[in-house]
């Protein structure tokens, strides 16, 4: 396969990260009473796309491949919107105490959002039970790669980050800041990122070694997992990645004197 053929999956990958990304940005700020709706019509979209990843496991072909990849953003994008509207968080929606250190810390931390993570490991059961042993697992690898590096995030902000954003955490979440450090290094920080380029590099092997449809496959899972590794360089570098998505936040409103 030609280098244009690994390259093209890349450049899709990272529109569909963005596209889809700021879409549920968009949702997550408009009015709340817009949030059933919304729900709603994200929530048919998961299924459907559960659905299509299913459907597509039987068939290699790069339509199936495609179609499958694209299903697990529609089920990850539902997701989302259900834990940053608030629908699927955990049963602690308080700040942290200001003297809890250590397990406490951990464990508080764990229960504003054990439910959402819950979602998402049953989720990935799912899609790895209708895919398991199928010529095209895309949608349940691609879930799994979402999931792993969404988890990696999440403890390294709970750990410290010098460079984390908040200025797209909606104001029903704002308790979770508190939650957050800011620290200039973290034991875990090395390893996650050890651990995304370890796993960025054999997936890129892997689409390099593949021919035909199979090496868009994993070029698409590549591409994934290298937006894992830069996500987790934005907690690091003094770069803020709020800023590809403030247009779709509303401006505050001008108070008048």
């Amino acid at each position: 396969m030609s280098t244009t053929g690994h390259i093209l999956p890349l450049v899709f990958v990272t529109l569909l990260w963005f596209a889809s990304t700021a879409l549920v940005v968009w949702l997550d700020n408009r009015p709340r009473v817009s949030f059933a709706n919304s729900l709603t019509i994200t929530g048919m979209a998961a299924l459907f796309g559960v659905g299509i990843i299913g459907a597509a496991a039987t068939s290699t072909s790069l339509l199936a491949t495609y179609a499958s990849f694209i299903a697990s953003f529609a089920v990850w994008g539902w997701h989302e919107l259900s834990f940053l509207t608030g629908t699927t968080t955990g049963p602690r929606r308080e700040p942290c105490p200001d003297n809890a250190r250590g397990w406490e810390r951990f464990r508080l931390s764990a229960e504003t959002v054990i439910h959402h993570e819950l979602a998402l490991v049953a989720t990935l059961a799912l899609l790895l039970v209708l895919t398991w042993g199928s010529a095209n697992p895309t949608g349940a690898y691609a879930f799994a790669i979402l999931c792993g590096m969404r988890l990696s995030t999440k403890l390294n902000i709970f750990l410290g980050v010098p460079n984390f954003s908040t200025e797209i955490l909606p104001p029903q979440l704002a308790y979770l800041k508190s939650y957050f450090r800011n620290r200039p290094f973290n034991a875990l920080m090395p390893i996650s990122l050890a651990l995304g380029f370890g796993v960025t590099i054999w997936l890129a092997r892997t689409a390099l070694a593949a021919s035909g449809d199979a090496a868009v496959q994993w070029s698409l899972l590549t591409g994934l997992a290298l937006l894992g590794v830069v996500e987790h360089l934005f907690l690091v570098l003094p770069l803020r990645d709020s800023a590809l998505w403030r247009w779709a936040i509303p401006a505050a409103p001008v108070k008048e004197l």
